[in-house]
């Protein structure tokens, strides 16, 4: 088993996830107890000391299957902004709220459709709302 990476929360995303999570009923989503546990073991900071390559809510990120080195790019988003484009992941998945707070460098176990994992390194935060002065998004 490999050890969690640090998690890095803005207050703000913090904040607007707290009032989401309690929002919903209790067994709206499943990831619902790792996302709350992500939240409490997290370094929460103002927006404008986030690290520049923080993934925050908003952030799009580009990955690498560590295994095939085949890379993807994703936009991390609230539930309300998820569309059919296939390139925003929910806060409320499981990979959505795993992803949240990590650094560039870091790998995490991605769900393969139909059982198993992948290996998942973050390449880059192409896109970081606070990076670019948006605070208060």
């Amino acid at each position: 088993m490999h050890t969690k990476p640090k998690v890095v929360i803005s207050a703000l995303d913090a904040e607007r996830l707290e009032k989401l999570i309690q929002s919903l009923p209790r067994n709206a989503f499943p990831g619902r107890d790792d996302l709350e546990a992500e939240l409490v073991r997290a370094e929460i900071v103002e927006p404008i000391d986030v690290p520049p390559t923080v993934v925050t809510m908003n952030s799009t990120v580009r990955f690498e299957v560590v295994s095939s080195s085949e890379e993807f790019c994703l936009t991390l988003v609230y539930p309300k902004d998820v569309d059919a484009s296939g390139g925003r992941i929910s806060i409320l998945a499981p990979v959505g709220s795993a992803l949240l707070g990590l650094s560039q460098g870091d790998e995490i176990e991605w769900p393969k459709p139909g059982g198993g994992t992948l290996r998942v390194r973050i390449k880059e935060v192409t896109y970081q709302p606070e990076r670019s002065g948006e605070y208060h998004r």
